[in-house]
């Protein structure tokens, strides 16, 4: 198969902007630009507003048609993502596209159709969205562990990484201090990665005042030690780096009907000890796909079990860890024709253990820029002291400086994560 991904220019572009303020009628635009025949039946067009991301704007355009089944509607049904303002800070539009691309051309993402000035327009994907509670359901997270291991299996990061700095997707404004910090932050490497993805945003902090200032420099001496801790983890088959979602949030796991799993995802593909029989998933959302440990990309999930609201009480446990492990390494062993190995989940496992801080430093820096560019009515800054919350308290463990402070008891989420069952 030819795994060279449609380069954004070759995808059509559709010179027109949404705009929140005119919602209906900005999409209709859009919508009839992609759909010409659909002018005809104005009268039978709905768009359904999804609202579990806290980024982008989501509609699923549909078209009510006479006779059509509910089925045969969501078949020619589009989706509609029109980005976040300011989020070109945060997301490199091109490289999303790149991936997007790839993804579909493995049959791992629904087909791109267009984009627009501020968005893209791509197939609607059959299926149902999950919550966070959904993500702890065995059926539900054993079909997570598998798609995730065949994304990291066969994807190649070479389709949205270069070892050139220099391009677009590492600039964005900042083309000579970002270049330069970039470069020296992992000589050598796959670029962008996401290490790279957390020094531009770093980068792009205010600094307007003191605070501000101390905070960014506060930020950008952590990243830089954790680069010397983790910069070199082997990852999952001594590849250090994987193509990686980087967003697994539970809005982005769309559980597919039966009748459309597809042959990659037979129960057949791997056989699993469990008497859970995993469902049949996809992800949605590719903004921040980018070549990236394994151990982080899991990391980042697990974190998601505990939603918007950050409840670390139903964070997985040690032994959930293991068989989600066990699960996708069969996944991601079936896809390269290799065996299974206790010593490998093993080693994953101490990994993904010792990446468990890193989620919420990467979301904090994130949440600390959009509580300067967004519009969303979402509270950036709260979110952001929590996220980053996450990552001292595991830092204090690590290095010991809880119990130096004389603190008796760990915080709950260092205490859900040491919890066998």
């Amino acid at each position: 198969m030819d795994s060279s991904p449609q380069k954004p220019e070759s995808v059509r572009h559709i010179a027109l902007t949404y705009a929140h303020t005119d919602s209906q009628n900005s999409a209709l635009q859009l919508i009839f630009a992609l759909k010409p025949e659909w002018r005809e039946s104005q009268e039978t067009i709905e768009f359904v507003r999804f609202t579990d991301g806290i980024t982008n704007t989501l509609l699923k355009a549909i078209n009510k048609l006479p006779g059509l089944s509910e089925r045969q509607v969501d078949r020619e049904s589009v989706l509609l993502r029109a980005y976040g303002k300011g989020t070109d800070v945060l997301i490199d539009r091109e490289r999303e596209t790149l991936s997007h691309s790839l993804l579909a051309r493995y049959g791992l993402a629904p087909p791109l159709l267009a984009r627009f000035d501020n968005g893209l327009l791509y197939k609607f994907i059959e299926g149902s969205v999950c919550s966070p509670a959904d993500l702890r359901q065995p059926e539900i997270w054993r079909g997570v562990a598998r798609r995730l291991g065949e994304w990291h299996a066969t994807l190649p990061i070479s389709s949205i990484s270069s070892e050139s700095p220099t391009n677009g997707s590492l600039a964005n404004g900042h083309r000579t201090a970002s270049i330069e910090a970039i470069e020296r932050l992992t000589p050598g490497k796959p670029m962008p990665n996401v290490w790279t993805v957390m020094q531009k945003w770093i980068l792009a902090l205010p600094i307007s005042t003191q605070g501000e200032k101390a905070r960014r420099d506060q930020l950008q001496k952590e990243l830089e030690w954790l680069v010397k801790q983790f910069g070199n983890t082997p990852g999952v088959s001594s590849n250090p780096f994987v193509f990686a979602h980087c967003d697994l949030l539970s809005g982005n796991v769309i559980i597919e009907p039966p009748s459309s799993a597809s042959s990659s995802h037979s129960s057949n593909s791997c056989d699993s000890e469990e008497t859970e029989t995993p469902v049949n998933v996809s992800f949605i959302d590719y903004e921040y796909a980018t070549a990236a440990p394994a151990a982080f990309d899991i990391a980042n999930h697990f974190a998601e079990w505990g939603g918007f609201d950050c409840d670390f009480s139903v964070l997985p446990t040690r032994s959930q860890r293991r068989d989600f492990l066990k699960e996708y390494l069969l996944s991601y062993n079936s896809r390269l024709e290799r065996s299974f190995k206790d010593a490998e989940c093993t080693a994953l496992f101490d990994e993904v253990d010792r990446f468990r801080g890193m989620p919420g430093f990467y979301w904090g820096i994130w949440a600390l820029i959009q509580a300067q560019i967004s519009q969303i009515e979402f509270d950036y800054a709260s979110y952001a002291e929590v996220r980053l919350g996450e990552f001292w308290a595991w830092k204090a463990e690590v290095d010991g400086s809880r119990e130096k402070l004389g603190a008796d008891e760990k915080p709950l989420r260092e205490r859900r994560w040491a919890q066998e069952e």
